[in-house]
């Protein structure tokens, strides 16, 4: 049997993607080959996808205009984001309350109007906040803003974390990623952050919502159900998560199951394990940061798997699919 009829089979069943940026579609800011020809055969066979990325650092609008100048056309509403996540538990759990976001300004419109701190209010001797919010900051983390994170969380403050990303590949090379100032806060306040980015089950149970949405108004030509999911586990599991939508609407989208969409990523643990756990199919991409090393590694962890799928690109997938 040959690669490409194994991947058809490890694929079987497969109605709807959930791609990973970096690694996947794009590296180093530069778009990866084959990334446009395989969106554009998902278009043409009606293969519902949306990019799942924990990119919390500009807004989905800024995002989808970037990468329209590079080449790769996807509107804003197929994108997911770590910081859009974020910002719809900040919208549902603390409304008008005072919070404060660690981000970057354009990642901030994600959370308009919501009463948001700034860094000299939160900077205050006195100041308090319902919750802290840690994202792709970049020369936001400076110490006094770091100290202020940890004194509100220490007072209190529900802590969240839009990712826990250890580290990140750009033009200039390997890049901290603020995955390592939410390790400090655990340690220094001894509390764990809620994720809301990969490998939290909140971003893959967004993007199973998303892509029902998509299924359903493809409509049955392209042979994609139309008919709300019955089956009780997948619909707790996007009612337990912590996503914008409410229970009723994800429930009446719900026309794929977890287990008939995969996440398509180059990172082991964010995007393939995380996507294992939520209960969708974990398909690693060989053209990002990780490579064969790192799939041993982590399936011979305790509570590792191997991936459903291994690929050379996304274009294998695509192809083993349309």
């Amino acid at each position: 049997m040959t690669a490409a009829s194994d991947l058809r089979r490890s694929l079987a069943g497969v109605r709807g993607l959930i791609l990973d940026l970096d690694g996947v579609l794009v590296l180093r800011n530069e778009l990866l080959p084959g990334a446009v020809e395989a969106l554009a055969a998902m278009d043409r066979a009606r293969l519902p996808y949306v990019i799942g990325t924990n990119i919390s650092m500009i807004g989905r609008p800024t995002l989808a205009r970037d990468l329209a100048r590079g080449g790769l056309a996807v509107p804003a509403d197929r994108i997911v984001t770590a910081a859009s996540a974020a910002a719809a538990v900040a919208r549902r759990r603390f409304g008008d309350e005072p919070i404060y976001v660690m981000t970057s300004q354009d990642a901030l419109t994600e959370f308009h109007g919501l009463r948001l701190l700034s860094h000299d209010e939160a900077a205050q001797p006195g100041a308090v906040a319902e919750a802290v919010f840690v994202g792709d900051a970049a020369d936001e983390f400076t110490p006094r803003n770091v100290q202020s994170a940890f004194r509100l969380i220490h007072g209190g403050a529900a802590f969240v974390a839009m990712h826990k990303n250890r580290w990140w590949i750009t033009p200039s090379g390997i890049l901290l990623d603020s995955g390592a100032y939410v390790a400090a806060l655990e340690y220094a306040t001894e509390r764990r952050a809620l994720v809301t980015g990969k490998p939290s089950r909140a971003l893959f149970a967004e993007g199973v919502r998303l892509l029902s949405e998509l299924a359903s108004r493809a409509g049955s030509s392209d042979g994609v159900a139309t008919t709300p999911a019955t089956d009780a586990a997948t619909a707790t599991d996007v009612a337990q998560a912590t996503t914008p939508a409410t229970d009723a609407a994800v429930r009446g989208a719900a026309s794929l199951q977890f287990d008939e969409v995969a996440m398509v990523g180059d990172d082991m643990w964010n995007d393939i394990r995380g996507a294992q756990k939520a209960g969708l199919r974990g398909v690693f991409a060989r053209s990002g940061k990780h490579g064969d090393a790192e799939v041993v590694r982590a399936a011979g962890e305790r509570g590792g798997r191997e991936p459903d799928a291994i690929a050379a690109s996304i274009g294998e997938v695509v192809a083993a699919l349309t």
